[in-house]
């Protein structure tokens, strides 16, 4: 997890314990012929039982428990650049990193500018991985002179808690909660394999290479794909592992300044990490957006 007053600390960061190459929309759109599922589609889920939470690999992720979940309906994918800008058409919703800044004693200049954090390869001269960078935003997620058009498919990013809620909100929706989110991920089965078919070919959009040096892209993507550009779990619900993290409902405890994440993303490395699951959790704090986590919504 990052926080705002680490941004400026002189040491390598880590966001979700995840990270990813310099510009992530310096990906070749022409390299995938895939442009995403445009329609805006919800898919219902019946309730059930399962086991949540693995005690094996993470810490944070366990113990595995016996969760009960109530039927839910759940969107296809995560929400997009296009459907995020009806809100804001329709609202005039400014997000979080449209808006002046916490001023943070002792933060650099660029810090007391809206803005957001964007990840950049760390080099000899800088190690810092994660900066904050001023005109980063859901229209510009990688800075003021990167872009969403002809990526009005992809799922926004750079949008806080407090952005996803208020776009749940404005639709009639809900964020899930972290059972809701971990159910449909399994999507009936007990555990996750690592997404590969069997040929060892990537079947979500994460990291292949040794970080972070260089990612392969063996997926097809070196950063964030359309929504819907991989095969869909059983229940027909796309990425939910891997592209980007998805924020839920859930936190530590009520009121707390961080949320629970979910399902990894395209930044996420076998080496270095290994989150691309349906038990993976990290928790984020609720007013910091980044450039690789989104979210999807859900209704009873």
């Amino acid at each position: 997890m990052i926080r705002k007053a680490t941004l400026f600390m002189p040491l390598v960061l880590v966001l979700a314990s995840c990270s990813g190459p310099a510009d992530p929309l310096a990906s070749d759109p022409a390299a995938s012929t895939c442009t995403g599922i445009a329609q805006r589609k919800m898919l219902w889920v019946n309730g059930g039982t399962f086991v949540m939470g693995e005690a094996a690999r993470y810490r944070e992720e366990g113990p595995a428990r016996k969760v009960d979940v109530e039927g839910f309906w759940i969107s296809e994918t995560e929400v997009t650049n296009a459907q995020f800008a009806d809100f804001v058409k329709a609202t005039g919703y400014r997000t979080d990193a449209e808006r002046d800044p916490p001023q943070l004693a002792g933060a650099p200049p660029e810090m007391l500018k809206p803005g957001s954090a964007v990840f950049r390869v760390p080099t000899a001269d800088n190690a810092m991985w994660w900066h904050w960078v001023p005109g980063a935003d859901w229209r510009h997620p990688n800075g003021p002179k990167s872009s969403i058009v002809g990526r009005e498919n992809d799922p926004v990013v750079q949008v806080t808690y407090n952005d996803a809620l208020a776009y749940a909100r404005w639709a009639g929706l809900r964020l899930p909660t972290e059972e809701q989110w971990e159910f449909a991920a399994r999507a009936g089965a007990a555990a996750i394999p690592e997404p590969i078919d069997a040929t060892g070919k990537p079947q979500a959009n994460y990291y292949q290479g040794v970080f972070p040096a260089r990612d392969m892209g063996t997926d097809g993507y070196t950063a964030r794909a359309p929504a819907g550009c991989f095969k869909p779990n059983a229940y027909g619900l796309y990425d939910m592992i891997g592209n980007v993290w998805e924020w839920t409902s859930s936190g530590p405890r009520e009121g707390a300044p961080t949320k629970v994440i979910k399902g990894g993303s395209f930044l996420c490395a076998a080496n270095y990490c290994a989150r691309y699951r349906a038990a993976a959790r990290q928790f984020q704090e609720r007013d910091l957006g980044t450039d690789h986590i989104g979210f999807r919504v859900v209704r009873p």
